[in-house]
């Protein structure tokens, strides 16, 4: 078909305009950064093997669900390990050294015992605890700006305080005060492990709606089993979140 003098009128504008913003937007594109998410995951109580499976399997659904690379994951057995408070202090800065300081994200899963002290860490005969402020001054120390922490223990709440910011998400299996479940040394999860990384991570586009469904998940599992509700925390992290969007 022949174009008329009024369609060539409306065209020549509108070629007009987008040759005005192409460069625009070339620039735009140009600045959107690649991105990258690194996970680092730690199952650190040995004698029972729930936190070694949880640990390794919540790092590979991570992975798959957020395109992450590299997948780094320690963790300890019955007669001994890696996964301490000094490694995990060496692998988030070994990690940290090979990252973005401001545009990649650090994704860093932990799960154990704990207490209002902390996490505990068992590793053949090296007993000790990983403390709030300790692990705080560790993520500090790697210079990346957005950063997600994940830990499946009782009472890991108290993680909350000295961590969460705008450009860090804690999401926690219990508040500062009470206990989470399901830490059997035959299981192949936590109660939370389970409902955050196995059921809603799985079924969930962003971090948001997967923790609201576990929170779901949980309290109906404990009111059935008779416990106190462990009240699963997420704080921080406004900036962080809305930058990981899962796989289709």
């Amino acid at each position: 078909m022949t174009r008329g003098p009024v369609s060539s009128r409306l065209c020549a504008p509108l070629v007009a305009l987008f040759l005005a913003f192409a460069p625009l937007f070339a620039a735009a594109q140009a600045a959107e950064p690649d991105r990258r998410v690194t996970v680092v995951s730690f199952g650190l109580f040995g004698p029972q093997g729930v936190f070694r499976r949880e640990a390794t399997a919540a790092a590979q659904i991570v992975a798959s669900r957020f395109g992450a690379d590299p997948v780094v994951v320690r963790f300890n057995t019955k007669t001994g390990g890696d996964a301490t408070v000094q490694t995990l202090a060496a692998t988030l800065q070994a990690q940290a050294k090979r990252m973005n300081g401001e545009s990649d994200i650090l994704f860093l899963i932990l799960t154990s015992h704990g207490s209002r002290d902390g996490l505990a860490v068992t590793a053949g005969q090296v007993v000790e605890t990983l403390q709030p402020s300790n692990l705080a001054k560790m993520l500090e120390r790697t210079g990346i700006r957005s950063k997600v922490v994940v830990i499946s223990a009782c009472y890991s709440g108290v993680f909350i305080p000295p961590i969460a910011d705008a450009d860090t998400l804690v999401i926690t299996a219990a508040d500062a005060h009470h206990p989470s479940f399901g830490c059997q040394d035959k299981a192949k999860w936590t109660y939370f492990g389970d409902a955050f990384f196995n059921i809603a991570l799985r079924r969930s586009t962003n971090l948001k709606d997967a923790f609201l469904l576990a929170r779901s998940v949980v309290l109906k599992r404990e009111v059935r089993q008779g416990f106190e509700p462990s009240h699963p925390q997420m704080a921080g992290g406004g900036n962080v979140e809305p930058l990981l969007v899962a796989r289709p």
